[in-house]
């Protein structure tokens, strides 16, 4: 069994001594797709932060594929593709400019770049776009072209923050698909959301965070026979 990603007693503690996270222990599957669940202020964003290394832990240990985050930070990096909450592009820059562009800091061949551009750019339909200043996309494209970025170095695990948050449904439904897909041949993805309907269509595994604690992790199923059986309050 292959070990995607790795959290052993991961602790974050705030200035003022607020405790975001209180030792969460967990292990996703190469080749799982993984839901991270739990309401704003659970801990989910400080949990994925402290993964792509954007937070900085208070203790405990991360690792990627067996890359250590902390020993061996450059190798874990290059295992992992994060598609953040926020708009983090240069909006003045061309879409196809932005993923060619990322491709290039993890060490692709302009070539390359430019054959992997195409190839995801009109899987999530921003091919006709792609000579257009991202500014000027619809919050819906803005999304897939997050989603095109994170990809271009061809990372193991994907890590999607509330991915489809002010996402129509339509448009949340292509994503789906498209996750479902890029899953079904081989990319480990984690999902986190607090819509428990997006991590029953996506997920096979789910872990629940409360209060900076992991309170569930199981299989989609199981969690799914336990809610029938009683009330689960989010």
């Amino acid at each position: 069994m292959t070990i995607a990603l790795e959290l052993q007693q991961l602790k974050k503690t705030y200035p003022g001594g607020v405790q975001a996270l209180r030792g969460i222990d967990l292990q996703v599957e190469a080749g799982d797709f993984y839901a991270l669940l739990g309401p704003n202020g659970a801990g989910k964003s400080t949990t994925i932060g402290i993964i792509s290394s954007l937070v900085n832990k208070t203790s405990g240990r991360v690792s990627v594929f067996g890359y250590d985050l902390e020993k061996d930070v450059v190798n874990a990096k290059r295992q992992l593709g994060l598609v953040p909450q926020e708009f983090n592009f240069n909006p003045f820059e061309t879409v196809q400019q932005i993923v060619v562009n990322q491709a290039g800091y993890y060490g692709v061949e302009r070539k390359e770049a430019y054959i992997r551009s195409e190839k995801y750019l009109k899987q999530l339909d921003l091919w006709g776009k792609r000579n257009e200043r991202a500014r000027m996309l619809s919050g819906g494209m803005k999304r897939r072209l997050m989603i095109a970025r994170a990809l271009m170095h061809e990372p193991k695990l994907l890590i999607l923050d509330e991915p489809t948050a002010g996402v129509d449904i339509e448009l949340r439904r292509s994503m789906w698909g498209f996750l479902k897909d890029l899953n079904d041949k081989g990319t480990t993805i984690i999902l986190t959301t607090h819509y428990l309907e997006e991590a029953e269509m996506l997920c096979r595994n789910i872990g629940i965070i409360q209060h900076g604690e992991l309170v569930e992790n199981t299989s989609m199923k199981a969690l799914l026979a336990k809610l029938k059986s009683e009330t689960f309050i989010l």
